[in-house]
């Protein structure tokens, strides 16, 4: 399989021209006869959306997102845009994976942080479900959005949904406490650790560019089942990244070390079950 890390940045509140720039990027990977385009999270809207007094909302079968998901032909993209979801009152941090020309699926951020200058808590509801979808070729994959995958437990459910492959769109900024850690080690720790102990690939897709006070770094790479980069891109400058990927190596990876087959979904039901009776978390 043939994935393009489109590492770009995004205008805030002009989705015309994030549009633009989805196309083009999308021209060149279908140039490259790519299978899969993952953009970051938010491209369409930027990632700063309170500071914008428009309503930078959008519903995945906006005639503007078709006509990008045709332009890709065969080609699937998985694009990041504030979605106004279903009727209601909600408002998710979304990104949707289009093959086609057809909507296969919408991922709603599930963990939004609520702390400065990340304050996504304000602006939109957590998403309801986590769930695998099918990708041709022959692929089953799961979407992590940001920070998602800070949650190691949805990678393990994602892995126990079948997926081969784990979709990381982010929009990091780079750390407001250096002395603490180091954003890129951080992401690398994270997407090194779900490829080796959940014998996947990582697929992890930053933007550049800023936004006030945030700078995001780039950094966008791929993790092999065996916890190995694949390849990546610079940190700090917009860049396609096309790289090809053997889905059959999870398969040989998880025959040689079964870490994943025994998940014992019943004993955590019942463990999870009992940490709720005792007050857990709701």
């Amino acid at each position: 399989m043939r994935i393009t890390l489109a590492q770009v940045d995004s205008l805030l509140g002009d989705i015309d021209a994030n549009l633009e720039r989805a196309h083009e990027a999308v021209a060149a990977a279908v140039e490259e006869s790519s299978d899969l385009v993952v953009f970051p999270e938010l491209h369409l809207s930027g990632y700063s959306i309170g500071d914008v007094d428009a309503d930078l909302s959008m519903r995945p079968d906006d005639a503007r997102i078709e006509k990008l998901a045709r332009h890709a032909g065969p080609a699937g993209i998985l694009l990041g845009f504030v979605d106004s979801g279903p009727d209601g009152p909600h408002t998710y941090n979304s990104m949707a994976l289009y093959q086609d020309g057809r909507l296969v699926h919408v991922h709603r951020k599930l963990y939004l942080p609520a702390y400065a200058p990340f304050e996504e808590r304000n602006h939109f509801t957590p998403g309801p479900t986590m769930r695998a979808f099918p990708v041709a070729p022959n692929t089953r994959m799961a979407v992590l959005l940001c920070n998602d995958a800070w949650q190691p437990q949805l990678a393990f459910l994602a892995t126990q949904d079948g997926a081969r492959v784990l979709l990381v769109p982010a929009a990091s900024a780079q750390s407001r406490f250096p002395e603490h850690y180091d954003s890129h080690e951080y992401w690398h720790d994270i997407t090194h650790f779900y490829g080796r102990m959940f014998q996947v690939y990582v697929v992890f897709v930053n933007r550049v560019g800023a936004e006030g006070q945030l700078h995001f770094w780039g950094g966008s790479h791929i993790i092999d089942p065996w916890g190995n980069v694949v390849a990546e891109t610079s940190q700090g400058d917009e860049q396609l990244l096309t790289v090809d990927i053997d889905l059959a190596e999870v398969r040989r990876r998880r025959r040689q070390v079964p870490l994943v087959k025994e998940a014992r979904l019943g004993l955590l039901q019942r463990e999870i079950g009992r940490l709720l009776e005792e007050g857990g978390d709701l």
